[in-house]
């Protein structure tokens, strides 16, 4: 096992794209970290400069107590998993498995050994006389695997090593990585699109936008307390509903207006997030995630100044849950790129969406009381994008500047 430290790392291409701006990341020893992004992000760049593919314009990669710029991909003491298997079709399963290691000129009972471990936890071992073309995309991965492993390397890098499978293969294959590494203990950077396998998946999750970090921290934490409107709006599906809003005081306690209506903000919220009070009379971005609204017929007990009354304009049964959407009447929203962090806002306004129960009677058209958890609303500075929380140690955000880029 080995640390991975970026320090200051850029990489600016030769037509002058910055793919990676200034990143500074330290990842523990043992720890599954996954960068997670939309597409261009950097993210796929920052790990090909760890492997060695990509050359590092500026900065330094520490792999371990050794500055790895200068040094070639093969000595780096890493193994990677790919997108696509790349598996030798003419060899079969343990012949792809022991390939690396007779480069590496090991013993035939060393490579034996290490190939029976390597078939042994990933539950490959009825397949090794096969060739990949009579395997299933599932077990062509971990064979994929099987060959990283068998290296016993001090880091994995794996680049979506999922996206070319089909869903349920996903969840599985998703499970049994995240299994592997726990058993292994081996660093690993893990490089996906996917918000899902960076929740289920990462101790914790890098998330990236045009070659800037914007926000390092557990699962849970990001998207529990997103540290800007980018973060907010990426992680979580549906995605968190945003619209500018004002904070306005009525009698003693501070409530939030947007379009027709009015929420109180819950006490426990404003004394967690003091900085809001500095907003008082002022435009914010409201930020309200779908599973924080509910039918008012399952909360019945719920006080007026956190209902809303509106009507359905469509509704998505799931089984488990059902989403329904509705309009919110607001002349418009503003904000840091807010074309980017939320659906421009027409005359119309905005369209929200609700996850409630399953047993809702909420039809298209009719009309809906739905209950908000105002404990757990979202509020962002409409000028940078940064969400408005008064924690005065928030080591899991990043600079200003990158976050509101």
């Amino acid at each position: 096992m080995a640390t991975i430290e970026f320090q200051g790392v850029s990489k600016i291409y030769a037509d002058g794209t910055l793919a990676v701006d200034s990143l500074d990341l330290m990842i523990d020893e043992g720890e599954f970290m996954v960068f997670v992004g939309p597409s261009g992000c950097g993210k796929t760049t920052a790990l090909r400069m760890v492997a060695g593919l990509e050359e590092i314009s500026e900065g330094e990669i520490s792999i371990g107590d050794r500055v790895v710029n200068d040094v070639s991909s093969k000595d780096r003491d890493i193994a990677m998993v790919f997108q696509t298997y790349a598996l030798y079709p003419h060899m079969t399963v343990e012949e792809n498995l022991a390939f690396g290691l007779r480069l590496r000129k090991l013993s035939k009972a060393e490579i034996s050994r290490k190939v029976v471990a390597a078939a042994t936890t990933l539950g490959l071992e009825d397949l090794l006389q096969r060739k990949p073309r009579a395997l299933s995309g599932g077990q062509r991965q971990r064979v994929a695997m099987g060959r990283a492993i068998v290296r016993d390397p001090s880091v994995f890098l794996m680049d979506e090593p999922l996206s070319n499978l089909d869903a349920k293969l996903r969840v599985q294959m998703r499970a049994e990585i995240h299994k592997l590494q726990r058993e292994l203990g081996v660093t690993t950077i893990y490089v996906t699109h996917d918000q899902t396998e960076a929740m289920t998946m990462g101790d914790r999750i890098a998330v990236m936008r045009s070659g800037h970090l914007q926000q390092v921290d557990t699962p849970e934490r990001v998207y529990e307390r997103p540290a800007n409107q980018f973060v907010a709006g990426f992680i979580g599906s549906p995605a968190m509903n945003m619209v500018t809003a004002q904070l306005v005081r009525s009698n003693a306690d501070l409530s939030v207006s947007f379009g027709q209506y009015t929420l109180t903000v819950d006490e426990a919220l404003v004394a967690e997030r003091p900085a809001l009070r500095s907003f008082e009379g002022r435009d914010v971005i409201l930020g309200i995630r779908p599973e924080d609204f509910e039918d008012a017929a399952f909360a019945p007990e719920a006080s007026p100044d956190r209902t809303l009354d509106t009507v359905a304009t469509l509704r998505e049964a799931l089984g488990s849950e059902v989403l329904v959407h509705f309009e919110v009447a607001t002349a418009g929203a503003t904000g840091a790129d807010a074309g980017e962090f939320m659906e421009p806002l027409g005359d119309a306004g905005a369209i929200f969406v609700a996850r409630i129960h399953p047993r809702t009677a909420a039809r298209e058209g009719e009309k809906l009381r739905l209950v908000v958890n105002t404990q757990r609303l979202h509020f962002f500075d409409p000028a940078t994008g940064l969400a408005i929380d008064g924690d005065s140690d928030r080591s899991s955000l990043a600079g200003a500047a990158g976050q509101a880029s």
